[in-house]
Parts: structure tokens; sequence; C-alpha cells
């Protein structure tokens, strides 16, 4: 990694020197080299300062959210929430299972647009003097209209197709409900459970593939773009370091995903098999790590099922190909 990158956020999973051996409480600061982190469940995240609690600032809070949320979604259910009253029509016509699946993501999404129309409009009004209550009508709609899109959510898949994430659904309706600065404590338990999870992919990866003859070597290339992954994981795209980072990031990808198994004589074809096999798991293991890198939420049942076919991997090369398994 570059020599300007920032400390890893999980360098450092016991306390820093000079204090007690026993691992500091979740919530714990401390500066590491200017930077300041902050402790939840073994790792240390670097800290963003939260914007002061206005109402101009959740309005860039959510505005940024939406942006991220779309970003993260199948596609075709950004419906803009001045078409609310269609997308709403549309869903409560629909009988067909699956059409009615997409349509109540259709929805979800414009009811999510308007929410943030609302809260554009009350900004505006408050920066032209009008006082606006937190319990005025139009707060209490923009507020339900939140509610709403985060249960018709659960509808939305993610643009992997495998499953939704709830967590992009509800931020929001907790940066609307609560002071920026618990939303932005939050996050940062939202950001240990991810890293946690990329840990976890990563053993899991080189406890399948790294005792294989075919893939000898792949340890290295897991390892550096997992800890890619987690520097990218904690940091916004509005820090200075961002350009070393994903770079980085990308690249550490790039070099996993190209990895080239060792194909050995003869060249049986169950051996080649195993080894397109292996291939496509190791690929789709760099992409579960991006998606929930990018997202920085984790993704339980597409990791649950992507440990269960590491698993029947492992079972099948075992099985068939036990010698292949000794270094």
């Amino acid at each position: 990694m570059n020599s300007q990158t920032p400390p890893r956020s999980t360098e450092t999973r016991t306390p820093p020197p000079g204090t007690a051996a026993a691992a500091p409480e979740n919530g714990t600061t401390q500066d590491f080299d200017g930077v300041k982190r902050i402790y939840y469940d073994g790792y240390w995240i670097k800290v963003y300062e939260a914007p002061e609690d206005t109402l101009k600032a959740k309005r860039r809070l959510i505005e940024a959210l939406t942006r991220r949320l779309f970003n993260h979604v199948e596609h075709g259910i950004n419906i803009p929430g001045k078409r609310l009253k269609e997308a709403r029509a549309a869903f409560d016509n629909e009988a067909d299972p699956e059409r009615r699946r997409v349509k109540g993501a259709m929805l979800a999404g414009a009811l999510f647009n308007r929410a943030t129309d609302i809260f554009t409009k009350l900004v505006d009004l408050q920066e032209e003097g009008v006082d606006v209550q937190q319990d005025s009508t139009l707060m209490r709609e923009c507020g339900q209209c939140l509610k709403e899109s985060l249960n018709l959510g659960r509808m939305v898949y993610h643009i992997s197709g495998e499953e939704g994430i709830d967590e992009l659904w509800g931020e929001p309706f907790r940066a609307f409900s609560i002071p920026i600065e618990a939303f932005y404590e939050s996050r940062y338990i939202k950001i240990a459970q991810t890293l946690r999870d990329i840990d976890r992919i990563a053993a899991v990866m080189i406890a399948t593939f790294s005792g294989t003859p075919q893939f000898r070597g792949i340890e290295k290339d897991v390892r550096h773009f997992s800890e890619a992954a987690k520097v990218k994981c904690e940091t916004l795209r509005t820090d200075p370091q961002i350009f070393d980072i994903w770079a980085d990031f990308v690249v550490s990808a790039e070099h996993l995903a190209a990895f080239a198994p060792r194909l050995t004589h003869p060249l049986t074809p169950e051996l080649m098999q195993l080894a397109s096999d292996g291939k496509q798991l190791i690929v789709q293991g760099k992409e579960l790590v991006s998606y929930i890198t990018r997202a920085r939420v984790t993704m339980p049942k597409s990791t649950r099922e992507y440990f269960e076919r590491c698993e029947r991997y492992s079972e099948l090369a075992g099985a068939r190909f036990g010698p292949l398994q000794s270094a």
C-alpha cells in the first residue's frame, strides 16, 4: 500500500501502548499518528467529526444516503417523488406476485425520493426565515414516507440480485429521527460488523484454497485485498486519502480476480473442473467483499451462502483429489 495511506483500521486490535492489557471499551477514542480512531468490537475505526445537528445538515446527510442507496440496489426503482401516486396505483393494482415485488420496489423508491423532496423544501423555507417545527405536518409526512419505504425496502434486491440490504433503507429514517452525532456513532458500529465479515470471508477463502497446489500463493493476494477493503470501508469519499485508498482497493481486487490456477499433469477433466470451480469461487468471494465494502454494511445471506459453497468445494476436492490438498 502507498506509504501515505493512513493506518489500517485493524492494525491495532490490542490497546495502544501504555494502556491496560484488556481490550478497550466500545466507544474508546485514541489518536494514532495524528489520526483519531474509535474502538468497536475489536477494530480501531477512523473518526469523522459529525456536523452540527441542523435541518440543513440533515438534508445534506439524507441526500447523500439517498444517492448511496440507489447506487447499491437493483436498477429501475429510482422513481421521482412526484410520481408517487402513479407508483402506488401500479403496486396496488398488481396481482402477479413477481411483478408486484418489482412494483413494490419502485414504490419504495418513489417514497424515498418524496421524503427527500419534502426535507429539501423544508430546509429552503428555514433558510428564508420560516420557523419549521419538528412536529409540523410536512415533517410528519416526511417521516411517514421514510417509514413506509423502509417496510417496502424488503422487496428490493441488492444490485447483485442475491439479497436485499435493509440497513440502507433504514439509514435515512434514523438520520431523520435521531441527532446527527448519534447517527454517526451507529455508523461505526456497522463498520465494525462489516470489517469483521471481511475478515471472516478472507479467512474462509484462505482455508479453502491455500493448501491446494493449484492455488498455492493465493493467501498473499487474499490478505492484500481484504486489508485494502477494510481501509476503503472506513474511509469516506471526501477524505483526502481516497485517491490512494480507492486505487489500492481496485488494483488488489484485480490481482485477486486474475489469479491463475497452477494446473499439474496429467490434465484430467476432473482436475480442470476443480480448477475452474475454484477460480469461480475466488471471483465470487472478491465480489462479495467488494459489495459489502462499498455498502459498508453486512450481507448475511450472501455471506452464509458463500461459506456453504466453499465448504462444498473443500469436501469435493478432499473426496476426489485428496493428495492435491497437501502443499
